[in-house]
């Protein structure tokens, strides 16, 4: 997925950082601003336990199934409703080619986010906004009556977010739709089951507030990737958000927004960020603690500095990033911004 913030070109880069503060001696990782949980996939296959955190129900739903789920799925559950289920060795697999291939439904994001819903967005084609509103009720069904656990319900559910963006008719994000269909969002929808990682650990997911995780969850690493500027995931991410909680909710707006009041970042506030993170940092319950935060960000190298010193010896690695951009008709000053991962080992 396409999203504001990943680290995913910098997981190497963070493994060394952390491995060289830390002498490679730590047992448990703690994501506290998980987003699509590149950073906490890294190390759970490194065969850390990971506690995982974010306030968005659709990073919790990616997060609960990449890193909540940890043994096989075997959908036994489905058996009747799927013939060839039985005799299947890739059960996600044959549980997604069955659900791609369900009959289209006019529901609430057909409704609401293609042309032929009336409503003049253009989210996605008619075909596979009907085909994710057919697929989005029938897992809530099968959940709801028992056929799927919890485990099954997330992978499934985790497998449509991610399918579904792929042929979403957007720059990036969620903000604004193009006016015609891109070649991308042509494709019909296909259900690509979301990879499975196996290991021994029992993890935790949370979908809370940051600063309360931090204060209840005791860890080896803590890192943290919060938000840089001003603008709020929940209005990039609300359609997401909407198909994640299938709640059909109360929109407005050119671009169906939904409300998000409860789901504001303090860390999106340039009044608010500096309190919220000294006291985040103040009662995190943590051997080490490692911030990801560029040169651009709300909070100045000086306030994090001082701030993180606070709890023990505190440093940064340094490294240059590709600006991600979201709006290619932005002006940016530049292509390339410094990334900072400032950590310190706490008394």
């Amino acid at each position: 997925m396409n999203y504001i913030g990943s680290k995913l070109s910098l997981l190497d880069f963070i493994e060394k950082s952390v491995n060289e503060v830390t002498s490679g001696d730590y047992a448990s990782v703690c994501d506290l601003f998980a987003g699509t949980g590149a950073v906490g996939k890294h190390f759970k296959k490194k065969g850390k336990k990971i506690v995982s955190n974010d306030i968005q129900t659709y990073s919790y739903v990616l997060n609960r199934h990449y890193i909540g789920n940890h043994k096989p799925l075997e959908f036994n559950g489905l058996k009747q409703e799927i013939s060839d289920l039985d005799k299947s060795d890739n059960k996600i697999a044959t549980v997604c080619d069955y659900l791609t291939n369900i009959p289209g439904e006019d529901g609430f994001i057909f409704t609401n986010y293609c042309l032929g819903g009336g409503q003049g967005r253009q989210y996605f084609s008619d075909e596979n906004g009907k085909k994710c509103d057919a697929i989005r009720n029938t897992i809530e069904t099968w959940y709801k009556a028992g056929k799927i656990n919890e485990d099954e319900y997330y992978c499934l559910l985790c497998s449509l977010l991610e399918s579904i963006d792929k042929v979403a008719n957007t720059a990036s994000v969620y903000g604004a739709f193009l006016k015609s269909l891109k070649k991308s969002a042509q494709k019909p929808l296909e259900l690509i089951p979301a990879e499975l990682i196996l290991n021994e650990q029992e993890h935790l997911v949370f979908n809370e507030d940051a600063n309360k995780i931090a204060s209840e969850q005791c860890v080896d690493v803590l890192y943290l990737d919060p938000p840089y500027n001003q603008r709020q995931y929940a209005t990039n991410y609300h359609l997401l958000e909407t198909i994640a909680k299938n709640d059909n909710p109360e929109i407005h707006g050119k671009t169906g927004l939904r409300e998000y009041k409860q789901q504001k970042s303090l860390y999106c506030s340039r009044s608010q960020v500096k309190k919220a993170f000294s006291d985040l940092i103040a009662n995190a319950k943590a051997k080490y603690i490692f911030l990801s935060y560029n040169n651009e960000g709300l909070l100045s190298l000086e306030d994090i500095k001082e701030i993180m010193s606070s709890r023990g010896e505190y440093g940064f690695f340094t490294k240059d990033y590709h600006r991600f951009k979201a709006d290619s008709n932005r002006g940016y000053s530049a292509d390339e911004t410094i990334e900072y991962l400032h950590y310190v080992k706490c008394h």
